[in-house]
């Protein structure tokens, strides 16, 4: 069981981010100090850099999250790589939404969209799952490979990810958005596994569906 003490910590914690999105939301990320969001959560600044250790680590809780390289090197044997990260992904859109209501995710998203700082730690983040996804895949491919190989997937994930949050800020309906994110998936894997040759050019719902019915007897 968990203690009381790190109940209340992990309530201290909570209370620190909601108050720092708070404050993100209604004045941007940039015009909050990290004394100002200190102060609203009844904390000591030392306090809140225990849990935080930088204004943007505290706004990018989550962004980077998604274990690419976990997801290589723990797939089941006989599985590819591309097979195992396709599966994944799939999942997570076709999964329920949970743990986040979706007007906040909206929000945050905004506030990051909307910030030169968190942008540019946003890239640094995904840089890293990058490099890690390259050193999964190097005993398989090669270094050179895998540095490459790395790349066009990671790019690829972070364009689905983008389109995804870009249609929920600009009003999509949340099972609207999460339904185009299912097919763009799976045309982004499709042009992973085949590549641009091996595409048929479609991407409206017919090709979306051709493709989905491959994947299925493939996998």
């Amino acid at each position: 069981m968990v203690g009381l003490r790190e109940r209340k910590k992990e309530e201290t914690r909570r209370r620190i981010a909601a108050t720092a999105w708070r404050l993100f939301a209604e004045r941007g990320f940039e015009a909050v100090t990290v004394n100002e969001i200190a102060e609203a959560a009844q904390v000591a600044k030392a306090t809140l850099f225990s849990y935080f250790p930088t204004k943007e680590a505290l706004a990018l809780q989550g962004v980077g999250d998604d274990d690419l390289a976990g997801i290589v090197t723990g797939r089941a044997a006989g599985t590819t790589a591309l097979a195992a990260l396709r599966a994944h992904f799939r999942a997570l859109a076709a999964g329920p939404m949970t743990g986040l209501d979706p007007e906040v995710l909206v929000s945050r998203v905004r506030v990051i969209f909307d910030s030169p700082a968190l942008s540019s730690a946003t890239n640094s983040l995904l840089y890293q799952q990058r490099q890690r996804l390259a050193q999964a895949l190097t005993a398989e491919l090669g270094e050179r490979t895998a540095v490459l190989a790395a790349a066009q997937i990671s790019a690829s994930v972070v364009t689905l990810q983008e389109g995804f949050f870009r249609r929920l800020a600009d009003g999509s309906a949340p099972a609207d958005a999460r339904a185009r994110l299912g097919e763009e998936i799976e045309l982004a894997f499709d042009l992973l596994t085949h590549g641009l040759g091996g595409h048929d050019g479609h991407d409206g719902q017919a090709g979306q569906d051709r493709g989905i019915q491959r994947n299925q007897r493939g996998q």
